[in-house]
């Protein structure tokens, strides 16, 4: 993991509670919740998309069907359980979700490249997603900001970007500002013009934007001590 992930990981785990229900991902967010519940929200409900409630990992998984999530959770339930009664019953605080391209309103593409009928790129599709954009109270996106990936139209819209709270990015965080998504932090080494750089649209800046409080050194020993089941 790069220094800038490491910066990801920790900039999103800041921002869940030992009171959040989360819906965790794969990746980076799946690292992310897991750093909180090392740290400072211990009592943090993860919740994975194949039905496992308050799953307790001592190694990241490498998919939603690693059995560890299940032995450790306090509660196993059927996918179509997970979507219709917890997440559609707005029983989740927060929700996970990446994409391979977004819009300046949080809107998100993970289906083609291209046009839909005769893509550059046919992507794995919404899967789970669009339930998690629009019944999760709160959206976090973990992105890295390219123009590719930043974009100022769709190829696609899979998910919206209505409850969509934060972008976490490698130059910084994005915000909803009057509408669309606006830089209010920047992560040390980057700067407002690289971050601008690496979108595709004109980036608002908020007015006062300000640099991320770097790692403290309990949040990367606590991070490094994080293995994915397999790593040697």
């Amino acid at each position: 993991m790069t220094e800038r992930e490491e910066l990801m990981a920790v900039a999103a785990a800041r921002r869940l509670t030992n009171d959040t229900v989360c819906f965790v991902g794969i990746g980076l967010p799946s690292t992310a919740a897991n750093l909180a519940r090392r740290t400072h929200a211990p009592d943090c409900v993860l919740i994975y998309e194949s039905g496992t409630i308050g799953a307790k990992p001592t190694e990241l998984p490498l998919s939603i069907g690693d059995g560890e999530l299940a032995e450790t959770a306090d509660s196993v339930v059927s996918v179509p359980e997970m979507f219709a009664y917890w997440l559609q019953g707005n029983r989740i605080d927060v929700g996970f979700l990446g994409a391979a391209q977004i819009d300046r309103h949080g809107n998100l593409n993970s289906t083609v490249i291209g046009r839909y009928d005769t893509p550059k790129v046919r992507l794995p599709g919404g899967g789970g997603a669009p339930e998690i954009a629009t019944n999760c109270r709160d959206v976090f996106v973990m992105l890295k900001q390219s123009p590719r990936a930043f974009v100022e139209k769709l190829d696609f819209t899979t998910s919206v970007g209505d409850h969509v709270r934060v972008v976490v990015t490698d130059h910084g965080i994005l915000e909803p500002r009057n509408g669309e998504l606006a830089l209010t932090h920047v992560h040390p080494g980057t700067t407002v013009e690289e971050a601008r750089a690496a979108t595709g649209w004109a980036l608002e800046v908020a007015d006062d934007v300000h640099e991320t409080t770097p790692a403290s050194d309990e949040e990367l020993r606590a991070l490094r001590s994080l293995r994915t089941k397999g790593e040697t």
